[in-house]
């Protein structure tokens, strides 16, 4: 067995980013950016109305009050004729303001009389309401940073620039793979010596969480041909592997065998940790395999504390969880060998750790927001010491 500490960094040094992708910027939310974007255009790319109005020139409405009405310009116009002097054209939010006119009054502060405009806006100003060519950015500017995490306004911004594809680390495409002959799935009649199948419904869940996707779920019975053949399938087409279930040293566990029959490489086995002593992590090229046990709990521990941040690597994101060093509110104890890791409640004060440790068990699971690390060396923490834990994402 190896330490926590060794299979993180065994992990890290051997998950890196997906081969980059040039894809359509309405899939890129929720990725990262793999290049350095500039603006291909002036943003507004012309002088542009900000209100509903009328577009002159500031000056010559000093010289002459009154000013005629000379057509209108919607939103879209390619009108580009120039103001004459001594007029003025009705223009609308949006709308390029034309060469001649550096001055939009909004349509609330004027009066019309004759065709002739007055305006009636004593905090009216040269420039008003009038929106730069390249306000925004200008041309050949730079728009995004490589690594910018692409969220709605970003898609919004890039798409105001006309700009239709971008650079990103790709999402890794995830493969589930359930042992088990006991299980069964949700919503199907128990019969003797049956449970029913969570992990499947855990996980996925977690990896929509993180928006990790797509995902497929492949139900394998406890044979090592039919595992051997699922996990190829599976290698083919996904970037990442989970298997839960079966990677422990039972009669009837097959997992570390299909690994080897697949041509995985095994990086490690078995941590010194509870829960999630068998857990397994390999690699075929690029590509990561993670052997979870079978026990609910120890799946999803093992999951947030190792898987979820391999996968935060392969899209340049960081998926680990938040750490925090807090009191302990009651006293705890535990032999020295193994690095604990506990379900617990973090109430802005002090953490506090449940009952309903085992690795079977969910139900704590189900209400905790933190895990709670205690390390191998560590056999008791006093109420009051402070302690690390992990926020669990909401």
């Amino acid at each position: 067995m190896i330490s926590v500490v060794e299979a993180k960094t065994i992990i890290s040094k051997n998950v890196a980013p997906l081969p980059l992708q040039k894809i359509s910027l309405q899939k890129a939310a929720g990725l990262v950016l793999a290049e350095d974007l500039f603006s291909p255009i002036n943003l507004p790319p012309f002088p542009q109305s900000s209100m509903d109005g009328y577009a002159f020139s500031f000056s010559d409405w000093q010289a002459n009050k009154k000013l005629k009405i000379s057509g209108s310009i919607p939103a879209g116009s390619q009108n580009n004729n120039e103001l004459k002097p001594g007029s003025t054209v009705r223009i609308f939010t949006g709308a390029a303001v034309p060469p001649g006119a550096d001055t939009v009054v909004m349509q609330e502060k004027t009066i019309v009389e004759n065709e002739e405009l007055i305006i009636r806006d004593e905090n009216i100003k040269q420039g008003m309401n009038v929106r730069p060519e390249g306000l925004e950015i200008k041309s050949g500017a730079p728009a995004l940073k490589k690594d910018t995490f692409i969220n709605p306004a970003s898609i919004g911004f890039l798409a105001s620039m006309g700009i239709s594809e971008v650079l990103v680390y790709p999402k890794p495409s995830v493969t589930i793979i359930v042992t088990g002959d006991e299980l069964k799935e949700p919503g199907n009649p128990l019969l003797h010596g049956q449970i029913y199948e969570s992990n499947s419904y855990t996980l996925v869940a977690a990896l929509e969480k993180l928006r990790i996707g797509p995902v497929s779920v492949l139900r394998v019975k406890d044979n090592l041909v039919l595992l051997t053949h699922a996990l190829k399938a599976a290698l083919s087409k996904s970037d990442v592997v989970l298997l839960t279930g079966g990677i422990s040293v039972g009669d009837f566990d097959f997992v570390l065998q299909a690994t080897i029959d697949n041509e995985v490489q095994k990086l490690f086995h078995k941590i010194k940790q509870k829960p999630g002593k068998p857990f397994y992590f390999g690699k075929l090229e690029y590509k990561c395999v993670f052997g979870l046990p079978g026990n609910p709990a120890s799946g999803l521990t093992c999951f947030y504390e190792y898987v979820a941040p391999a996968l935060g690597r392969m899209c340049n994101r960081d998926f680990s969880l938040k750490k925090l060093r807090v009191p302990i509110m009651l006293d705890f104890k535990k032999p020295a060998g193994l690095t604990y890791f506990l379900k617990g409640y973090f109430d802005d004060v002090g953490v506090h750790i449940f009952e309903a440790q085992e690795s079977f068990r969910l139900s704590s699971f189900a209400t905790a927001n933190c895990l709670v690390q205690i390390d191998e060396e560590v056999t008791e923490c006093k109420k009051g010491e402070l302690i690390e834990i992990h926020l669990l994402p909401e």
